[in-house]
């Protein structure tokens, strides 16, 4: 019998997407290592420290545990939901009930993808800022939603112009996007911007979803959208123990709202993936409870220390930047000697052997910045100094 020809195809919606650009770019960064050129990599924000010593402990105390290995609840469990409310008191004086107000995730970028799912239809509008995280866009490429991208731009600071968003066809929009502290581009939070986002989510019928992983990093005020009054009732905030608590490989992270929202956004989940493995949820509650003197170690000395070297290779690049920025990271402007930002970072990677992230892939307002990562190590933040110096 004649065999035929064998001929599967993707689903259409895979045309709307790339694979992500860290993907793609690391593998030639690890290509580039295994010839021995030994590449700095200052691209990707995954911190190099371990996190404390009592949550590793914990961890491996409570996997000796032979009934630790069962399935877990969707919800999480008590001793989590309940650390992850006091970290909201404690940091941001913001009181959220453990048992209906809080949902754990497997990480921040699952959670995007269950609230597009629990929130918006095929063809519904979502408003994601440019520059932003890209994963807003790709996400809701993937689910059919239609991306309404809004301006932000360094003469306001990087915070939304809310003239334009309102002269805007806000029709069919039922999600925002937002990030702040913010990244790429380090710009600050402020409880005068919380007040309008909420106030404008109101107007408009909006849900306003702010990504917060940044706000204990190089920031001695952190706050939170849910300060505001009425938040709860029209806003989500994520948060994530990735940056914060030195764990991007655990995948931890979570969605505090109102309890309507968390039902909805449950449904999802429940139907997407399982409970963490419990151990791993307990060492995240004691990590939650981690000492002021800790988080002023690694989340303000250490990066404080790293960010001053980034700074000087910002300006070997001959690259302008606002010092007032937050976080993990360092958003600068390029000459404008340079045609794009690839020219700079690619002559970089290339030449200098170090890997720089352009602000191109955050959106079309990033195409004249890059962004330096904080997550290496002093010595090496000094190397990839000495090799740009060499080369400029």
């Amino acid at each position: 019998m004649e065999e035929k020809q064998f001929n599967i195809q993707p689903a259409d919606r895979l045309a709307s997407v790339q694979e992500y650009y860290f993907s793609r770019k690391l593998k030639e960064v690890a290509q580039m290592n295994a010839q021995g050129l030994d590449v700095i990599s200052l691209g990707i924000g995954s911190p190099d420290m371990p996190p404390s010593q009592q949550t590793i402990e914990t961890l491996c105390r409570e996997a000796q545990n032979p009934t630790a290995h069962g399935y877990q609840p969707y919800v999480g469990i008590p001793e989590m939901r309940k650390a992850m409310a006091h970290f909201y008191q404690r940091w941001y004086g913001v009181e959220l009930d453990p048992n209906t107000e809080i949902q754990p995730l497997i990480g921040s970028k699952e959670g995007i993808l269950h609230v597009t799912l629990a929130f918006l239809n095929p063809g519904d509008k979502v408003l994601v800022p440019n520059p932003g995280y890209p994963t807003y866009t790709s996400l809701s490429k993937l689910l059919g939603a239609k991306i309404v991208n809004y301006d932000l731009l360094e003469e306001k600071n990087w915070q939304p112009d809310f003239d334009q968003l309102e002269q805007m066809d806000l029709s069919g929009v039922k999600l925002m996007w937002t990030n702040y502290p913010n990244m790429p581009t380090g710009a600050d939070a402020s409880l005068e911007l919380f007040e309008k986002l909420v106030s404008f989510a109101r107007r408009h019928n909006i849900v306003v979803v702010n990504d917060n992983p940044y706000s204990l990093i190089l920031n001695q005020h952190p706050i939170s959208l849910l300060q505001i009054p009425g938040a709860k009732e029209c806003c989500i905030e994520f948060n994530s123990m990735s940056k914060s608590q030195n764990m991007p490989g655990w995948r931890v992270g979570w969605i505090s709202t109102n309890a309507q929202f968390i039902q909805w956004i449950l449904k999802v989940k429940s139907n997407v993936d399982s409970g963490m493995f419990r151990p791993l949820q307990l060492a995240a509650a004691e990590a939650l409870h981690n000492a002021d003197e800790w988080h002023a170690e690694f989340n303000r000395e250490v990066y404080g220390k790293r960010r001053a070297i980034a700074e000087e290779i910002m300006k070997t690049l001959g690259c302008t930047f606002d010092p007032k920025q937050v976080g993990m990271f360092l958003w600068g402007r390029i000459p404008d000697s340079y045609a794009d930002v690839e020219e700079l970072t690619e002559r970089i990677l290339h030449e200098a052997h170090v890997f720089i992230t352009p602000g191109f892939i955050f959106g079309s307002n990033g195409k004249r910045y890059i962004r330096i990562s904080l997550c290496a190590k002093e010595e090496k933040l000094q190397e990839a100094l000495f090799r740009i110096k060499t080369l400029i």
